[in-house]
């Protein structure tokens, strides 16, 4: 499902986030990928869903070598892709579901299937009663379920989340977290960069640990002790 081969990334200031990553995810994993700031966790999430190229090495996601996707191609690929972020990046000016439909109609789902989809993924993240209310109106909890009914909306072959939990209380984050492991059991493939310690102990899945832009440890039923 997502492939690593000696991927490295080099920034135009000099700055290298990753170097020499190799790894392989299968079709249905839970991960976690670990380690302290700047280690290049995000950039690695980044590689993923496109955002940003290798220097070197290559990026396979759901059988497609991301470096050679034409820019008319992205929209269908990142259909494949979900993405959570921490700071929640919701267009303000939008209701709920507007925020929520849009990521159906840039890749041109009709208005019928945007109107079936849209109720059913917002019930799924407990968000029933919310389709008109604005961003500015939630709570950061539920700031992020809308960020995750909006990952989860085209169906995606894959989930990542950046940080999903990084400004949520332990409560709320945990909810969050709940949601992944639900949309995992449906057959997703669920990547998950975090800081948590707690919730990576408890969840006992994969975990890639990345100090200094390397891979140090790749365990599974892992926990965070990513210094070891």
């Amino acid at each position: 499902m997502i492939r690593m081969f000696g991927v490295s990334k080099i920034y135009r200031n000099g700055i290298k986030a990753l170097s020499d990553i190799n790894f392989h995810i299968k079709k249905g994993e839970f991960v976690f990928i670990v380690g302290p700031s700047g280690a290049g966790k995000s950039t690695l999430i980044k590689l993923i869903f496109r955002e940003e190229l290798p220097s070197s090495g290559q990026v396979i996601v759901a059988g497609r070598n991301v470096a050679r996707l034409r820019r008319k191609d992205l929209p269908f690929f990142r259909r494949k892709i979900g993405v959570v972020f921490q700071d929640f990046r919701l267009l303000p000016d939008k209701t709920v579901f507007e925020n929520v439909s849009f990521a159906m109609e840039v890749v041109e789902a009709s208005k019928s299937e945007i109107r079936r989809r849209v109720p059913e993924v917002l019930e799924l993240v407990g968000l029933r009663g919310k389709e008109k209310s604005m961003p500015s109106e939630l709570s950061g909890g539920e700031q992020q379920r809308v960020s995750l009914a909006r990952a989860i909306v085209n169906n995606p072959e894959i989930v990542v989340a950046d940080e999903p939990t990084g400004n949520l209380d332990p409560e709320t984050s945990w909810d969050i977290i709940k949601l992944l492991q639900q949309i995992n059991l449906r057959g997703t493939t669920v990547v998950v960069a975090t800081h948590e310690s707690s919730i990576v102990n408890m969840l006992r899945k994969r975990v890639i640990a990345i100090e200094k832009g390397r891979i140090v440890r790749d365990q599974q039923k892992g926990v965070y002790n990513y210094e070891s």
